[in-house]
């Protein structure tokens, strides 16, 4: 009896202890991203933090290549059954997120747990759809005017530009002094289109721009469009723009005194600071005049919850985005980056701490997308196949800037290539 009695105990203390083992196993989440360069390093330093502080969960972040490739694998790893469980897609890679069928919406795992409402508004509309968070931001960004203060000097210019009337008559002011050979350059072309449009409050897509329902045609060849474009190319024909390429070429045009203005992404800011032999400053984005007014919209990327996980899985995911959206790895991630604080809270803390007073620089598109409008155009569009959509229009800009077109004959051409990539991507998924 005594025998039976001692191996019941021990039998009950070895399942206690298995138990107990089971119940602290560690959690492993794979994050895929695709910051390159120094930004990895960022995002490395995120996720040492989050794992020191919780032992129980490990995220293992891994560089998966360029945006595109990223998105490509990641729904490809929910499709072969070996999915991750954060993936980083661009905002262009949106509404194709919310067509795959491979996600679980933020909202649905994290309600009531994050404080989405601290999150800044217009980076909360990009990625909401009818109220509802689907993604989490993480590095979010827009476009603003840099200019080299000691070019402007030289010109004899005492102030930044507000309109494109201001860039050209600049451009030619700087040019005939010789403080630069060419006024403007930019990165980015087919998105600062789309900049235009949702800056001054014009539709770029029917549908409400893609968020009352799936978008099917664009507005390319329509006349807001032409002027921009238009207006655009005769400041080439002029040398007051040179075109730049389609990512990030313009910066070193910008950084080499060849050009004494730049229309680039917010995520340059900090490399070009470390970089600039001259005193950099930032404005917002210049106005067309006798137009509404929007927004600069939102760009970057955010972080998707992917398909194929358990509840305990998804709970480690909420305690990471919960650990990502805190004041303090917010503000370190703007710090290393250039990206916007994404929380009200961040800010306060920023403006408290005179992080903005000291670098104003890092102010400037801050303030730009907190002081225009909240429309559906001026929120930002939401197209299928996105990517093959701005490439369209890259190649429509290059045309009319090279003179292998006029710009109307170019956008012409892009709207109608643009629309036949919508109504095959909407054949897909309504079929």
């Amino acid at each position: 009896m005594l025998k039976k009695t001692i191996t019941i105990l021990i039998l009950v203390t070895l399942f206690a202890l298995s138990a107990g083992m089971v119940s602290a196993q560690t959690i492993e989440l794979e994050f895929w991203h695709a910051m390159s360069g120094g930004r990895t390093a960022a995002v490395q330093k995120i996720v040492d933090g989050f794992n020191a502080e919780h032992p129980n969960i490990n995220v293992t972040a891994q560089f998966t290549g360029s945006y595109a490739e990223t998105l490509t694998q990641g729904i490809s790893a929910v499709r072969s059954g070996n999915p991750p469980h954060i993936i980083q897609v661009y905002e262009v890679g949106t509404q194709t997120m919310l067509d795959s069928e491979a996600i679980v919406p933020v909202y649905e795992i994290a309600e009531g747990k994050i404080d989405f409402g601290s999150v800044i508004q217009p980076i909360l509309n990009y990625y909401s759809i009818d109220g509802k968070l689907y993604s989490m931001p993480f590095n979010s960004s827009t476009a603003m005017l840099y200019y080299n203060k000691d070019a402007f000097e030289a010109a004899g210019i005492k102030e930044a530009p507000d309109t494109w009337a201001d860039i050209e008559k600049m451009g030619m002011q700087i040019i005939d002094s010789g403080a630069a050979n060419h006024g403007l350059s930019f990165g980015w072309p087919a998105w600062i289109l789309e900049q235009m449009h949702a800056y001054h409050n014009q539709p770029y897509a029917n549908n409400n721009n893609g968020r009352s329902g799936r978008a099917t045609e664009v507005y390319l060849n329509r006349d807001f469009a032409k002027m921009v474009l238009s207006s655009w190319t005769d400041m080439v024909e002029k040398g007051v723009i040179a075109y730049g390429g389609r990512e990030y070429s313009a910066n070193q045009d910008f950084l080499a005194g060849e050009v004494a203005m730049l229309i680039q992404s917010t995520s340059s800011l900090s490399s070009i600071m470390e970089t600039a032999d001259f005193e950099v400053g930032t404005t917002f984005l210049p106005r067309f005049e006798g137009y509404g007014i929007g927004n600069s919209v939102i760009g970057g990327a955010s972080l998707w919850v992917m398909q194929g996980h358990s509840d305990q899985e998804y709970a480690a995911v909420v305690e990471f985005f919960d650990y990502l959206s805190s004041t303090d790895v917010t503000i370190q991630w703007h710090k290393d980056t250039g990206y916007f604080p994404a929380t009200n809270a961040a800010v306060k803390t920023l403006m408290d701490n005179r992080w903005f007073s000291d670098n104003p620089n890092y102010l400037t598109a801050f303030l730009q997308v907190l002081s225009g409008v909240q429309s559906p155009a001026a929120n930002g569009v939401l197209l299928g196949n996105f990517v093959e959509i701005r490439d369209i229009v890259d190649t429509a800009v290059e045309e009319a800037f090279t003179g292998v077109s006029s710009a109307e004959e170019a956008l012409n051409k892009a709207d109608s290539q643009a629309d036949k990539v919508l109504q095959d991507y909407t054949e897909l998924f309504d079929n």
